[in-house]
C-alpha cells in the first residue's frame, strides 16, 4: 500500500520549530470501490473537499466537483458522505476500528439546490406554527437556510423500538432543534412531542445492508448515529420511510437543519472558483462550440469549402468512406460480422461508464451509491443475451433498464436500443447520441457511474 503526503518526524526526535510543524500531519487510509487502498498523510486541518481534490489529482480523475469522501461502517451496515467542510481527522477520531473512508462519486450531494421540489414534496413540508400552512416553492430553500424561519418536515416513519426487534409506525417532525415523534396521533402540542434525536451531536446515515439485518418493514432505511457513541446498535436510532423520495427528504432536511448556510457556501465554492478563473484565462470550449469550417485536402494544400452544398456533399462522402473502412476492419478481424474481436465490439471497454459483466442487483447498488439523480447511467453486459448490452438509467429516483441489441445490415454490425429505428456503429457513438438527445429514453444521459482505482 503506497503512501502519499508529507514525511512524518519521530515524536522523540529533536528538531527545529519548522520541523515541529510536521508533527501535525496525520495518517488516513482511503479505499476505492475495488477494495484497494492508499495511505495518505494529511495536515490535521484538511477538509473533506481538500482531500478529495488531492485524490482527484493523484488518481488523474476529472475534477467535476462530484467526488466525495464516504464514512463507511461495514459491521453496522451504515455509510454517509462527509460534508465538504468537515475535518477528516476529526471524523476519523470518532470512527470504529473496522470503519473506513471510501473515495466515490456522489452526484446528488448538492442536487437539492438545483431541484428543491424533487427533494421536498409539498405534503411533507410545513411551518412550525398552528396554521400549518405550506411553504411557497419559490421560498423553499430560503426558509431552510434562514435561521429566522421555522420550516419542518412531517410525516409517518417506522422507528425501531430500543432493545426490541419490532418496528412502530409513528408520526414525526424534524425541526432545527431535533427529531420528534408524537405520542398522540399527529398532534403537535408540546406535551405530546418526544425528542428522539438531537441534530447537533448526531449524523444521518444510509443503511446499506437492506431490510434483512434489522427486520425493517421497507427497503428505505436510514439511521441517526451519535457522534461520540461507541458505535453499538443500541445507540442507533433506526428509521424507515415508505419510499425513496420520503427517505431522501428526511435525510436532506437533516443536513440542512444541522449545517444551514454552510451547505450553500460549500455548493457555491466550485462555481466561484470557475468564475474567478474565467477572468484570468480564455474560456475553454468543447469542439462542438468552436467555429469549425469544412476543408478539402484532396490537393497538395488544403482549402476552405465556402459553398454549403459542397460542404454537405463532402461530409456525406467522408461518412461513406469511414463506413467502408470500418467494414473492411470487421472483415479482416473475422469472417463472421458478429465476431466479438471486431473494433466496434471492444472499443467501449476502456470507457468509465462501462462496467462489464455485473449483475442487475450490482448495477442498482452502484446507482444508489452515486446519487440517484436524473441521467445517472452505466452500461453492462446483458446476463440473458451474451451478445447484447444493457443501459441502466436513473430517472425520478427510479432505476430502469434498456436492452441494447446488435443488428446486422449489409454485412455491418450496429447497436440499437429502439429495435433498429436508431442504429450506431459502436456503444461509444450510442452513448454520445443519447447524451445529446433523449430519444426513446425518459431523460438524456448526464452522469456516468464511475469507479476509479486509487
Amino acid at each position: 500500500m503506497s503512501v502519499w503526503g508529507a514525511r512524518l518526524t519521530p515524536k522523540n526526535a529533536s528538531c527545529s520549530p519548522d520541523c515541529c510543524l510536521l508533527r501535525a500531519v496525520e495518517i488516513v487510509k482511503i479505499f476505492s470501490e475495488d477494495g484497494m487502498g492508499k495511505v495518505v498523510e494529511i495536515p490535521a486541518d484538511m477538509t473533506a473537499r481538500d482531500l478529495c481534490q488531492l485524490l482527484v489529482y493523484k488518481s488523474h480523475c476529472v475534477d467535476d466537483n462530484s467526488w466525495a469522501l464516504v464514512e463507511h461502517h461495514p459491521l453496522l451496515g451504515l455509510e454517509r458522505c462527509l460534508e465538504d467542510h468537515e475535518l477528516v481527522v476529526q471524523v476519523q477520531a470518532s470512527m470504529n476500528s473496522d470503519s473506513r473512508f471510501l473515495f466515490r462519486k456522489n452526484y446528488a450531494k448538492y442536487e437539492f439546490f438545483r431541484n428543491p421540489l424533487t427533494f421536498f414534496p409539498e405534503h411533507m413540508v410545513a411551518w412550525c406554527q398552528e396554521t400549518s400552512r405550506t411553504i411557497p416553492p419559490s421560498q423553499l430553500l430560503q426558509n431552510f437556510l434562514a435561521t429566522s424561519s421555522c420550516p419542518e418536515i412531517q410525516g409517518y416513519l417506522y422507528v425501531k423500538e430500543v432493545g426490541r426487534k419490532s418496528w412502530k409506525k409513528v408520526y414525526m417532525f424534524l425541526r432545527r432543534s431535533g427529531l420528534y415523534c408524537s405520542t398522540k396521533g399527529t398532534s403537535k402540542e408540546p406535551r405530546h412531542l418526544q425528542l428522539l434525536a438531537d441534530l447537533e451531536d448526531s449524523n444521518v446515515f444510509t443503511v446499506i445492508t437492506g431490510k434483512k439485518q434489522h427486520g425493517a418493514p421497507t427497503d428505505y432505511e436510514f439511521c441517526i448515529k451519535p457522534n461520540k457513541g461507541r458505535g453499538e446498535l443500541k445507540e442507533l436510532r433506526m428509521l424507515c420511510a415508505e419510499d425513496e423520495q420520503g427517505r431522501t427528504c428526511w435525510m436532506t432536511a437533516f443536513r440542512l437543519f444541522k449545517y444551514g448556510i454552510v451547505l450553500y457556501q460549500n455548493y457555491k465554492i466550485p462555481q466561484q472558483r470557475k468564475t474567478l478563473l474565467s477572468h484570468f484565462s480564455a474560456p475553454v470550449r468543447s469542439v462542438s462550440e468552436n467555429s469549425l469550417v469544412a476543408m478539402d485536402f484532396s490537393g497538395r494544400i488544403g482549402r476552405v469549402i465556402d459553398n454549403p452544398v459542397e460542404a454537405q456533399s463532402a461530409a456525406m462522402e467522408e461518412g461513406h468512406a469511414w463506413r467502408k473502412r470500418n467494414q473492411r476492419m470487421n472483415i479482416l478481424g473475422s469472417h463472421s460480422p458478429l465476431h466479438h474481436s471486431s473494433l466496434s465490439s471492444v472499443i467501449h471497454i476502456a470507457q468509465l461508464w462501462f462496467h462489464g459483466r455485473i449483475t442487475r442487483e450490482e448495477s442498482h447498488r452502484i446507482i444508489h451509491q452515486q446519487g440517484q439523480v436524473d441521467g445517472l447511467f452505466l452500461l453492462r453486459v446483458s446476463q440473458s443475451n451474451p451478445k447484447a448490452f444493457v443501459l441502466t438509467l436513473c430517472h425520478h429516483q427510479k432505476i430502469k433498464h434498456f436492452q441494447i441489441l446488435p443488428c446486422e445490415e449489409d454485412g455491418q454490425v450496429f447497436f440499437s436500443l429502439d429495435d433498429g429505428a436508431t442504429k450506431f456503429t459502436d456503444l461509444i457513438q450510442l452513448v454520445e447520441f443519447y447524451q445529446l438527445n433523449r430519444g426513446v429514453l425518459p431523460c438524456k444521459l448526464k452522469h456516468p457511474c464511475t469507479v476509479v482505482a486509487l
